[in-house]
């Protein structure tokens, strides 16, 4: 996925584009005064798709924010009460559980404040074996001794992690499809170009800026909210923050 700002960019440069050719064929080809009220009715038809279009879209994007948020909160639930679960275990798996579910909580943390790179693929590896270490020092004591309902809790709520970040790792790969930005991209491209077509005046002014510049700002703030990583707009870990500082606390 690309940045934000340069789909702002090349939204702008294309749309802008588009106008100043709808421009150019008026010059050449100028509509009688049937056609005119003719464009008018197209142009508001158009526009008014076009809207529907990035309302919707808009509308994905913002369902998909809410869970990425959903699904931070319930990662920092299943770690608290994991944490707290460990006391079912005995005293030494118990430490342990506790001192890797810490780590473990760093490395969610540092998920949701870093870019794309090779930082973010070693948070993901780093997190990978944490959850290896996790499964065995809950389990062990299972295995080592006939399982009981007590230690069964503790498993639980260990799978509850594991799960948890799965839910999360599929809301941030949950993007608007890449066929749903082409449409609207398409849609508001002959927008413009009838739009600078029905322009009665020619002349490059302000008002020939208005449409493309608002348009390219709405796709601007799609293009956010649907970027996990690369955008202004993000999922900040408030839950997993609080929750590491109280266990560091400690």
């Amino acid at each position: 996925m690309i940045s934000p700002f340069l789909v702002f960019a090349l939204s702008f440069a294309l749309l802008w584009l588009s106008e100043r050719i709808g421009v150019a064929l008026r010059k050449r080809q100028p509509p009688d005064e049937d056609m005119s009220h003719d464009l008018d009715v197209l142009v508001a038809a158009t526009l008014t798709l076009l809207g529907l279009i990035i309302g919707f879209s808009f509308s994905m994007a913002t369902n998909r924010y809410d869970q990425r948020k959903n699904c931070e909160e319930a990662e920092a639930n299943a770690i608290g009460t994991e944490y707290v679960r460990a006391d079912l275990l005995p005293p030494a798996d118990a430490a342990r559980v506790r001192a890797l579910l810490v780590s473990y909580l760093d490395q969610r943390v540092l998920f949701y404040k870093t870019g794309e790179g090779d930082q973010l693929r070693q948070i993901n590896d780093a997190t990978a074996q944490l959850q290896t270490h996790l499964w065995t020092a809950v389990t062990h004591p299972a295995d080592a001794a006939p399982a009981t309902p007590v230690v069964a809790l503790a498993v639980s709520g260990m799978n509850d992690i594991l799960n948890s970040l799965g839910y999360t790792q599929a809301a941030w790969w949950n993007r608007i499809p890449a066929a749903a930005w082409v449409l609207m991209a398409l849609i508001a491209i002959c927008a413009n170009a009838v739009f600078g077509y029905g322009a009665r005046r020619s002349k490059v002014g302000p008002i020939h800026l208005v449409l493309p510049l608002v348009l390219s700002i709405a796709f601007f703030l799609i293009a956010d909210i649907d970027s996990p990583r690369r955008g202004v707009i993000r999922v900040s870990p408030q839950n997993l923050t609080s929750l590491a500082e109280s266990l560091h606390a400690r």
